[in-house]
């Protein structure tokens, strides 16, 4: 049995190009799309977002005279061609999914709701969410956390490059020590950088939990989906 019944996914836009900091790793991209059909197979609904780090970041864009809007509506754009990308991968080992966006691009996608949303993953479909919250200033953290809570999600798995929260981050600080749960408010105090502040807030105001894990160890998603304790759970 599987630990959770629905779920909402977030996966790294930068963690799809690998080792090369940019554009879609075809490898990476297929392990994704097995590792989702994996717990699919065990009858877990998923949602799925993804970011676009990988292509272009809004932020970034405005630090560099990219007014921030535009920058912002081009890293939407960046989450629709990696949505895609994961679409076709997981197309092609038999997971039937569809691509939802938060902005209005048919043919490319169905524009978003809910209920279609729901409906849809009752119908035994991935729904992979594409174009952040629709709305500049938003990052992909605040586009899951809103995604999650709208599709009554169990929990949000944050796939990352790291094993879970540390006091510090572990790539740096060699110190750093794992929590193995922590609350939403000793991330808060502490300022670690599990999400931007506004998604922990969202989370915690409408008791979603978060567990964040390695993505990228290929079988680490089902792992989770059957009770293992390999990342950090963070909830009330």
């Amino acid at each position: 049995m599987a630990r959770f019944k629905r779920i909402l996914l977030k996966l790294s836009g930068e963690s799809l190009a690998a080792g090369s900091g940019f554009g879609i790793d075809v490898q990476r991209l297929t392990e994704y799309a097995q590792q989702i059909k994996e717990i699919h197979e065990m009858g877990v609904q998923i949602g799925i977002v993804i970011g676009g780090g990988n292509i272009f970041r809004g932020l970034s864009g405005a630090s560099k005279g990219f007014d921030r809007v535009k920058g912002d509506q081009m890293g939407m754009m960046a989450t629709v061609i990696n949505s895609l990308a994961l679409s076709s991968a997981l197309d092609s080992v038999g997971v039937k999914n569809k691509v939802l966006t938060a902005i209005r691009m048919e043919p490319v996608g169905e524009f978003y709701s809910k209920w279609k949303a729901i409906d849809a993953m009752n119908d035994g479909y991935v729904c992979v969410f594409s174009a952040g919250t629709g709305s500049p200033y938003f990052t992909t953290d605040t586009g899951s956390s809103l995604r999650g809570v709208e599709i009554e999600a169990d929990v949000m798995l944050k796939g990352t490059r790291v094993d879970g929260v540390y006091t510090a981050d572990p790539e740096k600080d060699p110190t750093a020590t794992k929590f193995n749960d922590i609350t939403y408010s000793e991330v808060l105090a502490r300022n670690l950088k599990v999400m931007d502040l506004s998604a922990i807030v969202m989370c915690s105001d409408n008791n979603l939990p978060i567990y964040v894990f390695n993505m990228d160890v290929v079988g680490n998603l089902r792992r989770v989906m059957e009770g293992e304790e390999i990342g950090t759970y963070v909830h009330k």
